[in-house]
């Protein structure tokens, strides 16, 4: 294999204000890198002092890395902690009690306040309640709620009482509902009568019905049903219980079950990859850490603080920057039920000027959608809305375009606030490559440096490292406290998949190509390896052929996979939507060539793409996420035989069926 080759040239730089940096927790270069040098001479006890200073244990541990079962890694192995007392009694304790921990907006657009006093409490009555019904450490919980204050409570009750919860984005159809219910060995499940998005009550709790219908040999004992809407809910005798009536009497206070640090504290299982759903296992202890860590040295959290994250609990972005990371911080949050387009466009600015944001975490595919309907209706454009209270704006689920990232920064940020474009997966549990604000010179389009403590570097595909300028694989060296642990119930996999033979079993395969600048070191992601196009043995990023697109002022957003080809080997396939309507297939074809010419000159013309297809928009799942299998079969014209019911669109596979 030859490495993989950069196209994408960006020389804009944005230091960060003298105001940032002295503000900013680690403040300046200097800073950064004395916390790197510190990691690079002393690993385990780097991390065993932060965990000593930022997390509370119950039984102090004696030994930060157990390394004797690698890939296998234990930390803090001897130490016990409970994540919710960490979380939520602490801050009581601290005379925090009556500060508000989250603000509830719902899709009607009505806010609910909760303290820390609150939250505390509402956790330790349902923590309660779940052990009245038999449920105990290490026992799964499956979570299948949609964006709310119960959601929230619901997985710091399982962490109270030690059992192991799996929340399942609300979006997901009953079939996966059902892998996940017999793979983890679920005994509960907690859900809701119905969701409300975007003006509209879609049903949950039909879902877990089919979906216990089709677990055949399933342990499931009690479904805990939240009236959220009071529609129509069929209730199973025996097995289902309301919500509001099984907290009803308990009390407010509730022992924690302390737990060593390497306890389970959830599976989540990823989504997109065919086959069995991978279950991915995090810890107590090391999780908790990064968590904290990145909260308050990549978004520079303060007391004042409102942060906002706009994911769903449903991913792991949702549990660590929304349940458990901004808790274990103290800081006050904002919990969204709703569509960012909802009632319309304006809405995530009119929830910043209201709530007075200061820390807003989103994703490109959001930015990407907003700018579209933010440009062909003025009203709903940021400028109208007082965003003053911002002071930093962050990028998380895929690499962010540089116009995407130009847009945000000038829009929204005022040109006055950082974008941390932070890389990490669900694996790696937190951030791993990221700007942090008072150090980092910002490049659109870069993920830019590691985490203090982590160390990434690019590999080619016998595990060589490589220099710098060169892309291949991304991978890290050394383990880190927040690391998947295993893939739940099978171990093999976990090897095969992350730390693979042909890399001696040492190093973590990221699954994502990238690059470092030959001058400054910066990583830029390419995306992942099975998205690298491969076209008359040239081998090129997707992300940066999608960034050349959107680059156009035609294109608000853009999707690229590759298709077998006789001549090329690969021939790229383009999925666009324009900011203006779809075209008609003559306009169609005369954009285009616009847009094939386009890349040509931005990148070269062995990039031009050789089926351009247009959309209203791309086929993606409630979350947002673009599901670029289904775009791959579309590509080679294959049938659609997988699921589909995740997608808020489908109707849109059928326009991109059609080649321009």
């Amino acid at each position: 294999m030859s490495t993989i080759e950069s196209v994408v040239q960006e020389t804009r730089v944005f230091p960060p204000s003298e105001e940032t940096v002295k503000k900013a927790t680690i403040s300046g270069m200097a800073a950064y890198e004395a916390l790197c040098k510190e990691a690079e001479q002393d690993y385990a006890g780097y991390w065993a002092r932060l965990a000593r200073e930022h997390v509370t244990w119950k039984t102090p541990f004696t030994k930060s890395l157990d390394e004797s079962e690698a890939p296998f890694y234990k930390w803090f192995p001897d130490g016990t902690l409970n994540v919710s007392y960490n979380c939520l009694d602490r801050q009581v304790e601290a005379g925090k009690g009556d500060k508000v921990a989250l603000i509830f907006e719902a899709d009607d657009g009505k806010v609910t306040k909760v303290t820390y006093k609150d939250l505390l409490a509402r956790t330790a009555k349902f923590a309660n309640a779940l052990r009245a019904q038999g449920i105990k450490k290490g026992d799964r919980v499956l979570i299948y709620l949609a964006m709310s204050v119960e959601g929230v409570v619901a997985m710091q009750a399982c962490a109270r009482i030690g059992a192991i919860h799996s929340v399942v984005f609300g979006g997901f159809s009953a079939k996966s509902l059902e892998e996940r219910i017999l793979d983890a060995g679920a005994v509960a499940v907690i859900t809701a009568d119905e969701q409300c998005r975007g003006g509209k009550n879609i049903p949950l709790k039909p879902a877990v019905d089919e979906a216990l219908n089709l677990a055949v040999g399933h342990n499931v004992k009690t479904v805990f049903v939240v009236k959220r809407t009071g529609g129509a809910c069929n209730m199973v005798a025996g097995r289902d219980v309301w919500y509001h009536d099984i907290v009803a009497g308990q009390s407010e206070t509730c022992e924690p079950e302390w737990v060593d640090a390497e306890h389970p504290l959830f599976l989540l299982y990823t989504s997109g990859s065919t086959g069995k759903p991978k279950g991915v296992q995090h810890s107590s202890g090391g999780y908790l850490l990064h968590a904290i860590l990145t909260n308050k040295w990549t978004f520079d959290l303060k007391d004042d603080d409102v942060f906002w994250c706009t994911a769903d609990i449903g991913w792991v972005t949702g549990h660590t920057y929304i349940t458990y990371g901004p808790l274990a911080c103290g800081a006050t949050e904002i919990v969204f039920e709703s569509v960012p387009t909802y009632p319309d466009a304006g809405r995530f600015w009119k929830m910043i000027q209201d709530h007075k944001v200061s820390v807003f975490y989103t994703a490109p595919t959001a930015i990407r959608s907003l700018i579209k309907a933010n440009e062909g209706n003025p009203a709903t454009h940021p400028r109208n809305y007082d965003l003053k209270s911002l002071r930093i704006l962050g990028s998380v689920g895929e690499p962010i375009n540089p116009e995407a990232w130009m847009w945000y920064y000038n829009n929204v940020g005022g040109g006055r606030c950082p974008i941390l474009d932070t890389f990490w997966q669900t694996e790696t549990g937190g951030h791993m490559i990221t700007p942090l604000p008072g150090v980092t010179p910002l490049v659109p389009g870069s993920c830019t440096l590691p985490f203090p403590g982590i160390q990434a570097t690019i590999v080619d595909e016998t595990g060589h490292e490589l220099e710098w300028g060169k892309g291949g694989f991304l991978v890290v060296k050394k383990p880190w406290p927040s690391m998947i642990r295993t893939i739940w119930g099978d171990a093999d996999r976990f090897k095969k998949s992350y730390f693979p033979a042909d890399f001696q079993g040492k190093l973590y395969l990221a699954g994502d190509g990238a690059m470092r600048d030959a001058k400054t070191g910066y990583f830029t992601i390419m995306g992942r390896i099975d998205d690298v196009l491969n076209v008359s043995g040239h081998r090129m990023g997707t992300m940066e052929i999608e960034s050349a697109l959107v680059a156009n002022p035609l294109v608000a957003e853009a999707a690229v996979v590759g298709r077998p080809d006789d001549l090329t080997g690969e021939a790229i396939c383009a999925f666009v939507v324009l900011k203006q309507s779809r075209p008609s297939d003559e306009d169609a074809k005369k954009i285009a060539k616009e847009l094939r010419d386009w890349v040509g000159k931005e990148i070269g013309p062995i990039a031009k793409p050789k089926d351009i297809r247009f959309g209203e928009n791309l086929p993606k799942t409630r979350s947002g996420k673009i599901m670029r299998r289904l775009l791959r079969a579309l590509a080679k014209g294959e049938e659609i035989t997988q699921d589909v019911s995740t997608l808020e669109n489908p109707h849109i596979l059928d326009q991109l069926k059609q080649n321009a």
